[in-house]
């Protein structure tokens, strides 16, 4: 699908901002027709990622430092809901398996230094949790902005530690969610975020980059 493939090159930073591309270059370059990449441009500058403008195709839009600092406050606001809701939903072990299959996979790449694994493994256990949750409208508009946050996480990816102890609070959290423990669960993700935030912004600021 269009729309998936152009998407993940966006977040991956294989489009990386500023980048300007034609509809026929894209759909070339992808082996599909104009039409399926016209309507992947829309949605994408519904998400935020891209503006487009006629007969200029489309520009990958960047993400300043105050973007993402409102972008954290919104995923510290509403994230933590979200494993509140999924805790008290009292899934079965089975339901709840992809979540621990993440946890299993971040403790993994942790092991072996492998950053690319841990952050794929990273963004399992977020989206699965979203998906979880039961609350449809909560979890689209928390993607809507978690995808654009993503590229600042993969472009900082090799600069920061290695993230020992985002694997811990995964688990943890991970932990509290299987117990039917909302208010835990839920305290424990804003503290992840809120750490998770704070650690990205002083990263960002130590490098100097302006946009990402």
């Amino acid at each position: 699908m269009a729309y998936q493939q152009i998407r993940r090159l966006i977040l991956d930073n294989a489009l990386p901002p500023g980048t300007q591309r034609l509809e026929a270059e894209l759909a070339m370059e992808l082996g599909v027709s104009r039409t399926p990449v016209r309507e992947a441009m829309l949605r994408l500058a519904q998400d935020g990622l891209v503006a487009v403008t006629p007969r200029h195709g489309m520009r990958v839009l960047p993400v300043s430092l105050a973007d993402m600092r409102d972008i954290y406050d919104v995923l510290e606001s509403l994230e933590p809901k979200a494993a509140e809701l999924l805790a008290r939903r009292g899934l079965p072990p089975e339901r709840l398996a992809t979540l621990h299959a993440a946890c299993d996979a971040m403790e993994a790449a942790l092991a072996s230094g492998d950053r690319q694994a841990w952050a794929a493994a990273d963004e399992a256990f977020h989206r699965d949790l979203l998906a979880l949750c039961g609350n449809g409208r909560l979890a689209a508009m928390v993607m809507q902005v978690w995808d654009q946050s993503h590229r600042a996480r993969m472009l900082t990816l090799n600069l920061r530690p290695l993230p020992a102890a985002s694997t811990n609070e995964h688990r943890a959290i991970m932990v509290a969610i299987a117990s039917g423990d909302g208010d835990g669960a839920r305290e424990l993700f804003r503290v992840h975020r809120r750490r998770g935030g704070a650690e990205l912004m002083s990263l960002i600021e130590r490098s100097g980059l302006a946009w990402l």
